[in-house]
């Protein structure tokens, strides 16, 4: 048997882009061995799935529950080791909870729960499992977002004095316009979605990304939301502004219905003696801009960056570092951990961040509806 990681992905099946992510992303760094999972609801989509991804099929399961019943059955050196979660959101939370009850690791994609009760029992659940758990917060696995955190941990802006994340989408607008078409989408039901669309998508990744790169705690926001349509429960558009520790101030605008943007994630920190900026769109440069100094544009790959950025970075200088290497970075970093060896805890994104992104979520709703007041984020 190979000694790669076992892995299990639950969802991620058909032309799902989130499952290419994922698999292409574990076989980056030859650390893992996908063995089976469920894929898809339908157990013969599922099986056809497995045959067409050529993967044998004798572990690829009817449901998740018989998939935790049969891999308990193998000896410990054959069951899974580590499981994804892929699914959609509501589903990430008791499938993550049962994963570790049962001493499987986990890497779940965000949001990591549909509420943040949810995100506190999964935390204590994970105290008690002692085992590893990951959040997908994926663009904290680029190399210069990494070289970002690396500068202003060294003090190479200064004092910080202002954070700020722009996440702009617009892939929301031929539906959310349509009364039928925007019932048909998981993403605008509360049910599957939890109470957020687009703060609990994407805003909720400059939130994280923010904490990241700073090293500030955002420790209460006022949020102004935008649903758009009486009818519609979920929010597509919003912005937050942000009091961080520090006395650091900052602001978060997200939205789907940017209309023409693409994938447009801007991250920019201000020190007292400079600043960095940083566009997911072109993500091998980070610039630096110095008071009094001309612009400096970084780039991945020099011997200039930092170990952490370096580690993260698998081509020469000038060719392009993309998101499915981003992915792999951090399960580059959770494979470390269940190896037991050493790592940065900058290598992938925590229990403890998915816990303060449901919170950053569920505040973010609450100050809306609370007539846009400072509510403070919750403590872990």
């Amino acid at each position: 048997m190979s000694n790669k990681i076992r892995l299990g992905i639950l969802g991620g099946g058909g032309d799902s882009l989130i499952g290419v992510l994922h698999r292409v992303a574990s076989a980056m760094f030859d650390k893992y061995q996908l063995v089976g999972g469920v894929f898809n609801p339908k157990f013969e989509d599922n099986v056809g799935f497995a045959e067409q991804i050529g993967l044998p099929t004798d572990r690829v399961y009817k449901d998740f529950d018989t998939l935790i019943e049969e891999e308990l059955k193998l000896p410990a050196d054959k069951r899974m080791q580590v499981v994804s979660i892929l699914t959609p959101n509501f589903l990430h939370y008791p499938m993550a909870k049962k994963l570790l009850e049962n001493g499987f690791n986990v890497i779940c994609e965000k949001p990591m729960t549909t509420t943040f009760e949810e995100a506190k029992d999964l935390h204590a659940t994970l105290q008690k499992s002692k085992t590893v758990f990951a959040v997908t917060y994926t663009y904290t696995g680029y190399p210069m977002v990494r070289q970002m955190r690396e500068l202003v941990k060294s003090g190479v802006i200064g004092k910080i004095q202002k954070i700020d994340a722009q996440y702009y989408q617009g892939w929301i607008n031929p539906i959310i316009h349509d009364k039928e078409k925007r019932q048909t989408t998981w993403r605008l039901n509360p049910e599957k979605s939890g109470i957020s669309c687009c703060i609990g998508d994407i805003g909720t990744h400059a939130f994280d990304m923010l904490e990241y790169v700073s090293g500030c705690t955002i420790e209460s926001i006022l949020a102004d939301l935008n649903y758009l349509y009486d009818d519609n429960k979920m929010d597509i558009d919003g912005t937050v502004l942000l009091r961080a520790s520090g006395n650091v101030k900052g602001l978060i605008c997200a939205s789907q219905i940017a209309t023409g943007e693409e994938n447009s994630f801007v991250v920019k920190v201000y020190g007292d003696k400079a600043g960095l900026k940083w566009e997911q769109e072109n993500p091998n440069y980070l610039y630096l801009m110095e008071e009094g100094k001309p612009l400096q544009v970084l780039k991945p790959g020099h011997s200039y960056n930092s170990e952490l950025s370096l580690d993260g970075t698998k081509l020469p200088p000038g060719h392009p570092e993309g998101i499915f290497d981003s992915m792999g970075n951090i399960y580059k970093g959770v494979a470390k951990a269940i190896n037991k060896e050493k790592y940065d805890h900058g290598e992938f994104p925590t229990m403890i961040d998915g816990v303060r992104g449901m919170s950053f979520i569920e505040k973010a709703v609450e100050s809306h509806k609370n007539g846009n007041v400072w509510t403070s984020i919750d403590k872990i």
